[in-house]
Order: structure tokens, then C-alpha cells, then sequence
């Protein structure tokens, strides 16, 4: 048979879906601009609900690891989304957390720090909420035509690792486009035998130090009398923003970013979790602004510390979830 009449092999599956997070996830890959197009060439894209039309029933039908790549961004809040994560995982041979919610809980997890009981109060039932009749969401609704099945919201966020075996970690709030691009295509180099996949349970497009290591400020021995908020100073855009006094995470972050954030003046927030061999990035970047306070004296220290409006939501803004807290007792 001639190469003309010869058919094409089948192109691999991909598949992205969008759990407990904002979405930035989902722009960040149409933001890989022409890399699109490789994606596009290189794969069939049979599931990504937000950029088109397709139903669960259709991933149920499809054979357990049908899917190639799936790009998993989110946290696991409630039943869909448990539901889904179990279901991409049997039909995914390499499954992604997909951005800092997959893989660390991100912002949606700072709900844990309140139950769900106090969460659904603050919506229905505070003075913002026009809600005079007091309804709640019910698992089930009945309507003329059939019953309405809304999720259950769990009792705490999870991380898609607490709920499935991962094979890939891609951090980012959202991943940069860069490491977006690099890692597909280390991906479809591999399908074509090109390259080798990285062992499972990497951590891929980020870096093996810290955000630290990649910042361009200058640094000296580290020593703070006050903490300042962003809102009320202007630092200077050579030093190092933890010397002047601005909470920048970048002594316990992974690196991976160029150090964005810290480049353009502002502070590092954590968005890639924690470096390797760091299990808790919040204990870690508490031990560090300790170490640098520069007082002997408890009222002062106190005095100090109480420059940290939020400890809570700046020392585990992304990564509460998949910390050794995990969540409040409530």
C-alpha cells in the first residue's frame, strides 16, 4: 500500500478539567500562544468541559486509560469533584495536578481553617446575602423534570494527591507558559520516543532551590525591627524585601518562576509551595521570619509580630490544605 492510501495512527487523548479553583489554570494553557497548535497537532482533545461541549457519561465510556495526558487543576471540595478525580484517574495514563490547588489547595483551602456549617452561614445568611426565606442548598431538588442532584460540599478541601495517585506535579498560580509548553512537550517527545518521562511523583517545570536563589536583590544578614504591609510603603527595588520588612515567602518557596513577583517589587506569595525536603512551607517560612526578628526583648518581639495582620493567610496562603495543619479544629 502506498503511503497516500496509508491511514494515520490514532493521536493520543488529552483531556483538562477544572475542580475547587478560579480558572486562571485553564487561560494559562490557551496562554502558551502558538505552543496551542502543538497541542492541537500532537493530540485528539476528547474532555476539557470549559473549552467544549462534552458530558461525564462520555468519559464514562471511554476505556480505563484512554486518556493520555490529563491536566487535573483544582482541589477537591465536594462530590463532583471527588467523583471526577477518581473517574480522570482510571481513564488518564499520566494524570497532572494542574497549578497550586491541584497540588497544594491553594486559596480555596484556607476554608479550612472554618466548617462548612460556618462557611454556608456566611453566604445565606449575613447582611450581604438578600436570602429572606433562609434556603440552604439541598442535595436533591425535585423540578417537573426529574430530581436535580446538587454536590454535597465536603467537610474540608483535599488536594488531588489526598484523593488519587498522581503521577506529575506542575505548580503555578497559574503555571507560567514557559513551563506549560515545556513540559507538553516533554511529553510528546516521549510519546514519540524522543524522551524519557521523569520519574512518577516528579514535581516538573520548577526548580530544585528556592525563589531566593533565582531573585536579582541584593541581600545581607537579615534583620527586621517592624513589618510593613505593601499598602502603606514602598520598598526599594534592589534590597531584599524580607530586610526591608515586607513578608516575601521566597526563603520557603520552590523555585521555578525567575522570581517573578520579587522582580516586579512585589513579594513572593508561595504560589509554588514548598522547595524539596520542606514538608510544611508555612512552619518553614515561620521558622525563617523568627530567625530574623531583631529583638531579645518578648514585648518587643511581640510588638514586632503583631505587624503580621494575617499569619494564617500569608504563612499558608497556597499550601494550609497540604500542610501538616491541613485545617482548624472548628
Amino acid at each position: 500500500m502506498s503511503d497516500k492510501g496509508r491511514k494515520s495512527p490514532p493521536k493520543p487523548k488529552f483531556a483538562m478539567y477544572w475542580a475547587a479553583s478560579c480558572g486562571g489554570c485553564e487561560i494559562a494553557v490557551l496562554n502558551i500562544h502558538e505552543g496551542i497548535l502543538d497541542v492541537d497537532a500532537n493530540f485528539d482533545v476528547v474532555f476539557w468541559p470549559v473549552a467544549m461541549d462534552a458530558k461525564y457519561k462520555d468519559v464514562e465510556a471511554m476505556e480505563d486509560g484512554y486518556i493520555t495526558l490529563c491536566l487535573f487543576n483544582g482541589g477537591i471540595r465536594n462530590e463532583e469533584n471527588e467523583e471526577m478525580a477518581r473517574l480522570l484517574r482510571r481513564k488518564s495514563k499520566v494524570l497532572v495536578a494542574f497549578g497550586s490547588c491541584a497540588c497544594e489547595g491553594g486559596i480555596p483551602g484556607l476554608a479550612n481553617l472554618y466548617s462548612t456549617k460556618s462557611l454556608l452561614d456566611t453566604v445565606y445568611s449575613t447582611v450581604s446575602t438578600d436570602n429572606p426565606r433562609q434556603i440552604r442548598p439541598q442535595p436533591t431538588y425535585k423540578v417537573p423534570e426529574g430530581d436535580i442532584r446538587i454536590p454535597r460540599m465536603e467537610e474540608s478541601l483535599r488536594t488531588l494527591g489526598q484523593v488519587v495517585p498522581v503521577d506529575y506535579y506542575m505548580p503555578g498560580c497559574p503555571p507560567e507558559s514557559p513551563q506549560i509548553a515545556a513540559v507538553v512537550g516533554l511529553i510528546i517527545q516521549a510519546l514519540k520516543g524522543e524522551a524519557q518521562l521523569p520519574p512518577t511523583g516528579t514535581v516538573v517545570g520548577a526548580g530544585e532551590s528556592t525563589v531566593c536563589d533565582e531573585c536579582p536583590r541584593k541581600r545581607k544578614e537579615k534583620t527586621i525591627t517592624v513589618f510593613r504591609r505593601m499598602a502603606t510603603y514602598q520598598p526599594n527595588s534592589e534590597e531584599c524585601l524580607l530586610e526591608q520588612g515586607i513578608l516575601c515567602s521566597g526563603i520557603a518557596t520552590r523555585s521555578g518562576c525567575q522570581a517573578r513577583c520579587p522582580s516586579a517589587n512585589m513579594p513572593c506569595i508561595g504560589c509554588y509551595g514548598p522547595p524539596p525536603e520542606v514538608v510544611d512551607e508555612g512552619a518553614r517560612m515561620l521558622s525563617a521570619v523568627a530567625s530574623v526578628v531583631d529583638s531579645n526583648d518578648p514585648e518587643e518581639i511581640e510588638k514586632i509580630m503583631e505587624g503580621i495582620v494575617d499569619p494564617a493567610g500569608t504563612f499558608y496562603r497556597f499550601g494550609l490544605a497540604n500542610s501538616l495543619l491541613h485545617r482548624a479544629k472548628v
